[in-house]
């Protein structure tokens, strides 16, 4: 029986090698078509599209399971990629799901714990300072009262930000702290904030990089609407394609991503006067627009990398077919 057999036998046919995990709210939207027609055209017989609410987890005898909601066992794929919405991210849901594909052996393209990195806007930047990279300097907190951590100081002035914002959102220019001490009554708690250097020469546009498989595929630079200090094209920025024009932002992006552990990523950089760039954020679920028709293929190019280098096949199946217990999973909060 050849390897491909073995795992597949008894879970309902054929295995698709490679899975496009896609997460609630995503299905029908343009960038996933995109990557579809990438998987038929680079991929063809070879994957399959799967949605976060058509699979069950599942432990037997030791093992870990997949069933599809008709209870057939499903072979776990030898390499995923996931679009999900961070937004929407749950280390309750999509990470729980992500974590038991990897421990059943799936490579991801974007490992779970460089997704949970880029979930929260402060842990990435812990990594990238860590890693020697240029970013703002930052302050944040866990459990501090906000009006003690303003009075402890920030820079001024400063952006704030919620470390789970997404699109802009929940993002502003504070000119001093006494303008924070204002407004801080009124911000939501549900999450922390961190407060960062602002980089003057850099209001209002910066430059997207999208990186796949440690290159620059793509690189645009955004400016935002009507003197916003956010350029994110969400809330009505523009963009230039600028692929090639700015060699040390491109390279400084790949280098961010690497330092994440990240195949597919979106980097933010800013200006700085002296010519250089600083990191402002890396996006693990990064959107592209219809216009740059090179990222999706170059995702699934990688993938395809992947499969190929694992020798393609399933993972793993159901019951007492699949990997032992769960060991080096990545971390959940």
């Amino acid at each position: 029986m050849s390897a491909a057999e073995a795992v597949t036998d008894g879970a309902g046919g054929p295995a698709a090698e490679f899975w496009l995990v896609v997460g609630t709210g995503l299905a029908g939207r343009r960038i996933v078509g995109e990557l579809t027609d990438a998987c038929e055209r680079l991929l063809t017989g070879r994957y399959k599209v799967v949605h976060t609410d058509e699979l069950l987890l599942g432990v037997h005898g030791g093992r870990l399971t997949l069933h599809d909601l008709d209870g057939a066992p499903l072979a776990a794929p030898a390499v995923a990629y996931a679009r999900m919405s961070s937004a929407l991210l749950s280390t309750d849901r999509e990470i729980t799901l992500l974590r038991h594909l990897e421990a059943m052996g799936t490579v991801l393209l974007n490992p779970t714990g460089a997704v949970l990195a880029c979930v929260n806007k402060f842990w990435h930047l812990q990594q990238l300072a860590v890693a020697g990279l240029p970013v703002p300097d930052t302050r944040s907190y866990a459990d501090a009262p906000l009006a003690k951590v303003i009075d402890a100081g920030v820079p001024e002035p400063c952006v704030v930000k919620a470390v789970r914002g997404q699109q802009g959102r929940q993002v502003f220019l504070a000119p001093d702290a006494a303008m924070l001490r204002a407004v801080q009554g009124s911000l939501k708690d549900d999450s922390p904030y961190v407060f960062q250097r602002y980089v003057a020469h850099s209001h209002g546009r910066d430059l997207r990089v999208v990186v796949v498989d440690g290159r620059a595929v793509a690189a645009q630079v955004r400016s935002a609407a009507d003197g916003d200090l956010r350029s994110n094209l969400a809330l009505g920025g523009t963009a230039e394609l600028c692929p090639g024009r700015y060699p040390a932002g491109e390279e400084l992006a790949v280098r961010a991503a690497e330092a994440l552990g990240l195949g597919v990523a979106g980097v933010d950089l800013l200006f700085e006067p002296d010519g250089g760039f600083t990191i402002c954020e890396v996006n693990v679920h990064v959107g592209w627009r219809a216009y740059m028709t090179e990222v999706a293929p170059a995702v699934v190019t990688a993938c395809r990398a992947r499969l190929d280098a694992v020798g393609g096949a399933g993972a793993g199946i159901g019951p007492g077919t699949g990997p032992g217990p769960v060991s080096g999973a990545g971390p959940v909060t």
